[in-house]
């Protein structure tokens, strides 16, 4: 696995920047979960699983499980993949429902319950919603979440791929008149302005 490269959180959707956990940041590919290590480093780094909860996984699994695991994830994110690819640009509707059936099964596994507990100061309550973490598989459910709620929750309308030759990530553009065509302007959107540039350059002389 590669260290040399954080993880990129340019997407605007935690859904999509799961997508992006594998990416062509410069000329060769990363993927960030490419190992049970991997997924764990991504969770963390994504703010998707409390850190007590990933030491005890890492604690306690079994050789080779996360390993594993990350096989699932990097399964799951190709399937996703598949599915916003095809669908980005229009909104989505009750038709698309039956193609999320993989997402749904994924989803009716959490041990998701809810709870009563003090606020922050102590001097009121508060509604939460937690998580039994009882299995490694359980990692997979935040990621799950993510991706449940860039289906219900984004316009698929403006879901776009960067424009970037060679870049392979995707974000929800929030911008004022959706006008945002690159992952990032230190990326990309600055390299279609050196190409731009050099162009105009030849072409005037």
């Amino acid at each position: 696995m590669s260290q040399s490269l954080p993880p990129m959180f340019i997407a605007d959707a935690p859904g999509l920047d799961f997508l992006n956990s594998v990416a062509t940041p410069v000329d060769v590919p990363v993927d960030w979960i490419d190992d049970g290590d991997g997924l764990l480093a991504w969770l963390e780094q994504a703010g998707l699983v409390p850190l007590d909860v990933l030491a005890a996984m890492r604690d306690r699994a079994m050789p080779g499980e996360l390993d594993r695991l990350a096989d699932q994830a990097r399964s799951l994110r190709e399937w996703f993949r598949g599915f916003v690819r095809t669908k980005k640009g229009r909104a989505l509707g009750a038709d698309d429902l039956k193609e999320l059936e993989p997402l749904n099964q994924l989803l009716s596994r959490d041990e998701g319950y809810a709870s009563i507990v003090p606020s922050e100061g102590g001097d009121t309550l508060r509604f939460v919603r937690a998580r039994r973490w009882s299995s490694p598989e359980s990692l997979l459910q935040p990621i799950g979440e993510a991706m449940a709620k860039l289906v219900a929750e984004e316009d698929f309308s403006y879901i776009k791929a960067c424009e970037g030759p060679t870049c392979t990530l995707l974000f929800a553009d929030h911008t004022r008149g959706h006008v945002r065509r690159w992952c990032s302007m230190a990326a990309c959107g600055n390299r279609a302005k050196q190409t731009a540039h050099r162009q105009r350059v030849r072409s005037a002389t």
